[in-house]
């Protein structure tokens, strides 16, 4: 880890942690604490979502993972920051690469924690001090209050918050993220492995994540069972009252609007040209040619956060890929870290 930031150090204990995660074990007891709290606030955050963004970050908070990552930069900043952080909330631990990278780039994080993540991120902040003290101590400072005391910003939220961020925010240097989705391109020829790994990019957090296949693109005469049978596995998504609850939501709404639905009673296909879908819902496009969709995609691109396909698509990822990003695939396409440094 020559020529990387001191922060790694305390990177790679957590990373340690992560990977080696086992309630039973008395080490592990605060967590399973925070577990409990990160449910009681927020229903989506089960238990097993949380436990799977753990063990994603785990997997990232390895030697050659960060080795990748900081290898385009030369150094960390001479003159430390004050970098105001607003993170969203859909899936459990979104805003935490936010805040890995103002640290490794050598600023502080001052944060505003979603309403609906507030626990999992300060836990593990908690920890990178107690790994290595020296370096984390008051270098990240969470608020509950509109944020104050910074020199940069970076704020995630939704298109209509954006707006208000770029307002509130346009005086000093900002990074303003908004919505977007995962999408995916199918020929029809999918083996299973890779429609498994479709169900997956589906249904991963309840299908929350900007990164959540939300939209497919097929050929037209395709064969939706296809799907249907990778998909059923998680029919105890409906065991989630929450997610229930939406699916007979949606349902009635589409069907009172005289939709033509494809329902295999927990998930509901509709066709729509919007990217964005309700919850246990996917919307689907016929296309006709690979080089005609590409430029539809292409004149969208600033909706798409990540693409799954087995066809040649540009930055296409494999299927069960989206919601397993690594350090450098940052969200919106835009380098954070470069960003970081250049204050």
């Amino acid at each position: 880890m020559n020529n990387h930031p001191h922060a790694f150090r305390g990177f790679l204990r957590l990373g340690d942690y992560l990977q080696n995660i086992d309630l039973n074990q008395p080490a592990y007891a605060p967590l399973q604490s925070v577990l409990v709290q990160a449910k009681q606030s927020n229903g989506w955050f089960t238990q097993e979502n949380c436990l799977n963004a753990l063990d994603a970050w785990g997997k990232c908070l390895q030697s050659d993972a960060l080795a990748k990552w900081w290898e385009p930069y030369e150094a960390t900043s001479a003159t430390p920051k004050t970098i105001g952080l607003v993170l969203a909330g859909n899936i459990p631990l979104v805003g935490f690469h936010d805040v890995l990278s103002v640290l490794a780039a050598g600023h502080n994080a001052n944060v505003k924690l979603s309403s609906s993540d507030p626990y999992l991120i300060p836990f593990l902040v908690n920890l990178l001090e107690q790994f290595d003290t020296a370096t984390f101590s008051n270098r990240v400072q969470f608020t509950q209050e509109r944020l104050g005391d910074f020199d940069a910003v970076i704020a995630t939220g939704s298109n209509n918050a954006a707006r208000y961020f770029n307002h509130y925010f346009g005086h000093v240097p900002h990074l303003i993220r908004q919505n977007r989705n995962g999408i995916a391109v199918l020929s029809g020829n999918e083996t299973e492995e890779e429609l498994n790994g479709l169900a997956t990019d589906m249904v991963a957090y309840y299908g929350l994540g900007c990164r959540s296949t939300s939209k497919v693109y097929v050929p037209k005469g395709y064969d939706f069972n296809a799907i249907f049978g990778a998909l059923y596995p998680y029919a105890h998504l409906m065991d989630s009252a929450k997610y229930a609850n939406n699916y007979d939501y949606n349902k009635a709404v589409f069907l009172m609007s005289e939709f033509e639905l494809l329902d295999n009673g927990f998930y509901l296909f509709l066709e729509n040209d919007h990217f964005s879908s309700p919850i246990a819902c996917l919307h689907y496009s016929y296309y006709n040619s690979l080089e005609e969709l590409q430029k539809t995609l292409d004149g969208q691109v600033d909706q798409i956060q990540c693409i799954s396909s087995h066809l040649p698509l540009k930055n296409a990822l494999a299927f069960g890929q989206a919601q397993q990003p690594a350090l450098w695939d940052y969200a919106d396409g835009v380098d954070t870290v470069e960003f970081l440094l250049s204050l």
